[in-house]
This record gives C-alpha cells, structure tokens and sequence, in this order.
C-alpha cells in the first residue's frame, strides 16, 4: 500500500522493536484505499494465516524494499538498522505465509520533545506529564489494499496505548512497559496531497490540528503537510474561552444548593455562550 504518513526529511529517526513474537489477528475490516477491481475480496483479516508480529534484524532487507516502494523519503539505513533491532520504537509487521504485507512504526515522545509547532496539542497543565504516541509510518503492500491491514495495525498500537484493565482484546500485540496511561494523544504528519491516508485518518476519529508549510523535502522540492491528532486515555486539545465558559454553565447547572441565582445565572452565562458561537459562525461565514 502507498504511504498514508511520511517522516520530512531531516527528522530524527530512532529506534523500533525488536521483539519477534507473533499473535492471532482481530477481525477488522476497513483500510486506507479501495481496491480497483469491481470484484468484492474477502477481509484478510479473517484469515488465520494473517499474523501480527513485531520487526527484527532478519526483516532489515525486506522493510527497506517496502519502505522504499511505498514512501517519497528516502530512508537512511541507520533508521531501518533502528526500527529492526531497537526497543524504542513500537514496529509492528502484518505477515501472510510469513511475507510481510503491511508495517506499522511509532514511538513513543514527551510532549516537549515533539517539534515546537506540535506542542500546543495538549493542554496546558498536561504538558510535562504526558507523553505522545507518533506514528512515523503505515502502508500495506499495493496487492493487500482494501483489506483491513491497515486497519487491524491501527488498532492494535492505539488499543495497547490504553491501560491494560481496559483493553479487551486477547489478539493485541504489545511491547510497552511504560505507563501507558500517560499517553493522551497520538500525532501523526501526513502531506496536504495524500488524500486517501486524511480521510483514512479522518474516519478514525484523528483531527486536523496544523497546517505545516513546506514541511517536506521530497526530491529537492518543499511540500506542504498537515499534523494529525487523535486524543486518547482523557487527553484533550487547550480549551478555548467559550469551552471554559460551557463547561462552567454545565457545573453550575448541576448545583442544588440556592438552586434559584445559581440557575439565573447559567441562564445568563448561557446565553452568552451561545451569542459569542453566533458571533464566531457570523465572522466564519
């Protein structure tokens, strides 16, 4: 499959998984692109021959053939010698008849480690504390599209970024040993042209966060992107004033105590609220 998410040039690049232990697939039915035949194909991932396992050294030759077929970036070979043989980076392969047919690669970032554009992702109080998931790249090979690899390896790196009592698929794969409920979003860039991996993205509750000028270098020419964020475990983006003012209507509401000035009151900030959204959709329009 063609890249849904590429690392700019000049990024630093570092580490991956190096356990090489394989897991039975969940059912997961829905990928990045649709296939050009008229013909309808079974999931592959109701196959048992599908496999999720993570990258090892033995995989160098084969991610960097893939890597290179799928994404305008070229790799240095320090960064593929990382993701096949590091434990920082979580590189998770989709194998059939122990070909691999679909990689995923993410690490795990402080938020004050992120670029500096990317930083006011998360709330004020809740930088510092948390961390970041940041999903470098994800394509499936051209032959498996439309099949719900790319689909099932989403959903096995957010589904192990949750607190173990909340996950509740026996089928995940997972190398964390951190805090996993320190993770409060997952970031991911992706060029302005790729349309198919935004809407992919878009259709898994990822938000477009920044427009990113000339944030690549690809072939000696700039191109745009755009940053993607999907907020987990409570996180959440910095509240604007009308936010702060909701959520002050919503509590008030909830008091029982002199429960007639302070329901006066929710009325009026109420109605403030709502005027300063008409005010905002009129400067909108």
């Amino acid at each position: 499959m063609a890249s849904h998410e590429e690392e700019p040039n000049g990024n630093g690049q570092e580490g991956s998984s190096s356990s090489s232990s394989s897991s039975s697939l969940s059912s997961n039915t829905t990928t990045i692109t649709t296939t050009s035949t008229t013909e309808p194909r079974a999931p592959l991932c109701s196959l048992p021959e599908l496999k999720l396992r993570f990258l090892c050294p033995a995989d160098l030759t084969e991610v960097k053939a893939l890597c290179r077929e799928w994404f305008p970036i070229e790799y240095p070979d320090a960064w593929y010698a990382d993701i096949t043989s590091s434990p920082r980076f979580y590189a998770l392969a989709a194998t059939l008849h122990n070909r691999i047919i679909g990689l995923l690669v993410a690490e795990t970032k402080p938020l004050n480690k992120l670029n500096k554009e990317d930083q006011d992702i998360l709330e004020c109080p809740l930088r510092g504390q948390v961390e970041v998931g940041y999903i470098l790249t994800l394509g499936v090979v051209d032959g498996h599209r439309g099949l719900g690899v790319a689909s099932l390896l989403l959903h096995n790196y957010l589904a192990q970024l949750s607190p173990p009592a909340n996950q509740s698929c026996s089928g995940q794969v997972s190398n964390s040993t951190s805090n996993r409920s320190l993770v409060q979003a997952v970031l991911l860039h992706v060029l302005t042209t790729n349309t198919q991996a935004i809407a992919f993205y878009q259709r898994r509750s990822f938000v477009r966060h920044t427009f990113l000028p000339y944030y690549y270098n690809i072939q000696g020419k700039p191109r745009d992107g755009f940053t993607y964020v999907r907020y987990v475990n409570g996180g959440h983006p910095p509240w604007t004033l009308l936010d702060y003012l909701q959520h002050w209507v919503r509590s008030v509401s909830g008091m029982e105590v002199c429960w007639w000035p302070m329901r006066v009151m929710a009325k009026f900030w109420s109605l403030i609220a709502r005027s300063a959204t008409a005010v905002m959709a009129h400067r909108l329009s």
